[in-house]
């Protein structure tokens, strides 16, 4: 069984669409999302420097169009046919719209409005965000409390986001829980999955009322707990109120286990989860899907994992 996944904040990097805006008809296609949304995306995804996809209103957008024209270039998802889909943290946007929960556009224009307002959320108060590798999980949460900050990603595989002022994650660089080895800032703009978060959440309440959700049309695993969510509806809602509440990817992938998965291509731009299903799903056969480069290894996956 094959599980598609989108990478959440943070993944991008300077020039990322660049190759895959050369294959046929993508720049058409990126370039009605930039029109519908009001945002260039081709622009920031070829010419912006780090800093200005850096910014929580451009990152969000240009990541789930990337992943969605990824996956385009793959093939219909009748095509590949996942299994499972999910995505991490506004990689579950994407993941949405690979479930049939939302078309394209109506993803683009959620996801629009979900970054503007973690962006208006963000400038309250200086926040940040920053990765915890290794330690147990049970120590550095306690840790994490007595520092005020908030365990915002439960990866998995040895590593959990801290979130909180930037003074609180100054306080953790210096004091690290036992058997962290480093504690490295993410590219985000903002504390996400924290009540800092919490003015975002009725703005995007609100953008969502526009949206008519389909119900999945493959297994849509949430962030929320791990659990697959079979109702459109619900899938929504949980989109609106993940934005302050923490990512739970290490069971998102404890669910991939039981549900059997045998291999996990990740859509651009690819690499996070990857590696971090590399650590905690020995045995599942794991793709990220970079460039275009990567297209036909991918496809070869496909047709060994895909669903009949």
């Amino acid at each position: 069984m094959l599980v598609l996944v989108a990478p959440g904040q943070g993944a991008q990097t300077p020039g990322f669409l660049t190759d895959w805006l050369a294959l046929p008809g993508a720049a058409d296609r990126v370039a009605a999302w930039s029109d519908a949304i009001g945002l260039d995306l081709a622009h920031f995804g070829t010419k912006a420097d780090a800093d200005e996809i850096r910014d929580t209103s451009v990152a969000q957008p240009l990541l789930v169009a990337a992943g969605i024209l990824s996956a385009a270039a793959l093939g219909d998802i009748a095509e590949i046919g996942p299994g499972v889909v999910a995505g991490h943290s506004v990689g579950e946007i994407t993941a949405a719209a690979f479930a049939g929960v939302l078309d394209d556009t109506a993803a683009l224009t959620l996801v629009r409005s979900r970054g503007l307002a973690m962006a208006e959320a963000a400038a309250v108060t200086e926040t940040g965000m920053s990765a915890l590798l290794g330690g147990d999980p049970e120590v550095s949460v306690a840790h994490l409390e007595r520092l005020g900050l908030t365990p915002a990603n439960v990866n998995g595989a040895g590593q959990i986001v801290a979130a909180g002022t930037m003074e609180q994650l100054a306080a953790l660089n210096e004091d690290k829980p036992e058997g962290v080895r480093k504690v490295v800032p993410l590219k985000v703009a903002g504390a996400f999955h924290t009540h800092h978060m919490a003015p975002a959440v009725a703005k995007l309440a609100e953008a969502a009322k526009a949206l008519t959700p389909a119900d999945p049309k493959v297994t849509y695993v949430s962030n929320k707990d791990g659990q697959a969510v079979a109702s459109g509806a619900e899938v929504l809602e949980r989109l609106v109120g993940q934005v302050a509440n923490p990512v739970r990817w290490d069971r998102c992938m404890e669910t991939f286990k039981e549900l059997g998965v045998t291999a996990l291509i990740e859509v651009c731009p690819g690499g996070t989860l990857t590696g971090l299903a590399k650590r905690a799903l020995p045995g599942v056969q794991t793709l990220a899907l970079k460039s275009p480069a990567d297209l036909d290894a991918a496809r070869e996956l496909v047709a060994e994992h895909a669903q009949a």
